[in-house]
């Protein structure tokens, strides 16, 4: 009994993305950028990341852009009439004091021509620019597609 529950947990410990330290820009941090594996051939693939802005007015992420694509373009997911459908955005507003989410069934970052695959357990840069704050740059890391990633 005591080697199963060992296992388990052991098993859980494994199952669990390993979460980098966010990233600070002024008043913005930017945590757990990731994104899923592609197959080859694949030509699109997708970032995701948590902004919070601890500051008294509001931001917005106006550009992204990766060595690892062509391009990167803001686009929304939603569900109308139980269809999904996807519309562009020219800019990701992060109000003052508020946490935005971009994450799967929402907002995404899609990398559009991908140059190779993303490969599980690697990583690859991704420039973020904000109107305010400026540019950063953070460490996209490529997690298992069946794993939620944490605070997501």
């Amino acid at each position: 009994m005591f080697h199963r529950l060992l296992l388990l947990f052991a098993a859980t410990l494994c199952a669990v993305p390993a979460g980098a330290d966010p990233y600070k820009l002024g008043t913005l941090v930017i945590d757990h950028p990731w994104s899923r594996p592609t197959a080859a051939g694949m030509p699109m693939g997708v970032a995701y990341l948590t902004i919070t802005n601890h500051g008294k007015t509001a931001d917005a992420l106006i550009a992204a852009s990766t060595n690892a694509a062509a391009r990167a373009e803001f686009h929304q997911t939603t569900i109308v009439d139980g269809m999904a459908r996807m519309r562009p955005l020219t800019e990701i507003v992060i109000p003052a004091g508020a946490t935005v989410k971009i994450a799967p069934g929402g907002i995404h970052i899609m990398l559009v021509d991908l140059k190779a695959p993303l490969e599980k357990g690697k990583s690859v840069p991704l420039e973020l620019e904000f109107r305010a704050a400026g540019q950063v740059r953070v460490a996209l890391s490529i997690e298992a597609i069946d794993l939620a990633p944490a605070g997501m």
